[in-house]
């Protein structure tokens, strides 16, 4: 079975631990956080893992929380698949940006959340109302140590206001960055544990009212650039001491036609990696205030 690294909730406490792939239980890391066990060496991660895996002690968890937390960073890679490229011109009045960008040395990297802000699997995503397109994509995210290695993989929802991204790409901020617009999960998976990064299977589907009103299907294997290239830039001149985790775009992209909308739930699925499911709610922010740490206590 493949080895996991996620957060949980066991008694009401927050832990970092191993488990096994179908299981509801894990041995617990010797470290306090996943922001810390990032600061480490890919060798002594794999060897924390280890040591944890081999642990009898088992927890359950009562839920799985978000796989990120502390001052760990979420950034997003744009136009990597030639789908999102045409997609991105079909929305846009300025579709010759995106055009240039795909072929560009240099590729589209922004900034997407702080951890506190995630949302993870079976907890809610949101959409603008002051957007009329908002869509689902659904990325690999790749999870970076402070040294720039990948150390794992998880699966991203990296939620989007299309319209408003289209109306000016000087809008990106926020057509991307706004509450419930971020969620990961469920769980980490060890970059050891996967034997080809680049034939992973990404699907996503959107059921409304118990029907599936909209699904695509793509690969790894169709990305345009490497996943080394975007964290070798996403790290110039760019320090993350607590580690990165760094989305890598979406080759999924529905209709200029289609809208995402509130009551929907969004699946999406990685192979060797797991499924993510959310439902859609507003992203007004006061649905998402319990997302927000009690400045009295810890944020982290």
């Amino acid at each position: 079975m493949t080895s996991q690294i996620v957060r949980f909730i066991n008694n009401g406490e927050i832990f970092v631990g191993v488990n096994q792939s179908g299981t509801s239980s894990a041995s617990k890391l010797a470290v306090a956080s996943l922001a810390e066990l990032l600061t480490l060496p890919l060798d002594e991660i794999r060897n924390l893992v280890a040591q944890a895996s081999q642990k009898s002690e088992l927890f359950s968890h009562d839920r799985l929380l978000p796989p990120v937390d502390g001052l760990t960073e979420i950034w997003a890679s744009g136009v990597t698949y030639n789908r999102s490229r045409s997609a991105r011109e079909e929305e846009s009045d300025h579709a010759d940006v995106y055009s240039r960008v795909y072929k560009a040395e240099r590729p589209e990297l922004f900034f997407k959340s702080v951890a506190w802000r995630v949302t993870g699997d079976g907890e809610p995503i949101g959409v603008r109302s002051d957007s009329k397109i908002n869509a689902p994509e659904p990325e690999l995210a790749l999870v970076c140590n402070a040294k720039g290695e990948i150390v794992g993989l998880t699966i991203c929802n990296d939620v989007s206001s299309r319209s408003i991204e289209g109306e000016n790409p000087l809008y990106l901020g926020q057509a991307k960055i706004y509450s419930g617009s971020c969620a990961l999960g469920p769980a980490i998976i060890p970059i050891w544990e996967i034997s080809d990064i680049y034939s992973l299977e990404v699907s996503v589907s959107v059921v409304r009212k118990g029907e599936v009103v909209w699904s695509g299907r793509t690969s790894t294997s169709e990305m345009h650039r490497r996943f080394e290239e975007l964290v070798e830039y996403l790290f110039r001149q760019m320090s993350f001491p607590s580690g990165v985790f760094l989305s890598t775009g979406t080759g999924i992209v529905p209709n200029i036609d289609f809208n995402l909308s509130v009551g929907d739930s969004v699946e999406v699925s990685i192979s060797d990696i797991g499924k993510l499911v959310n439902q859609v709610i507003s992203a007004d922010h006061e649905f998402f205030d319990w997302l927000t740490p009690d400045p009295k206590r810890s944020a982290f």
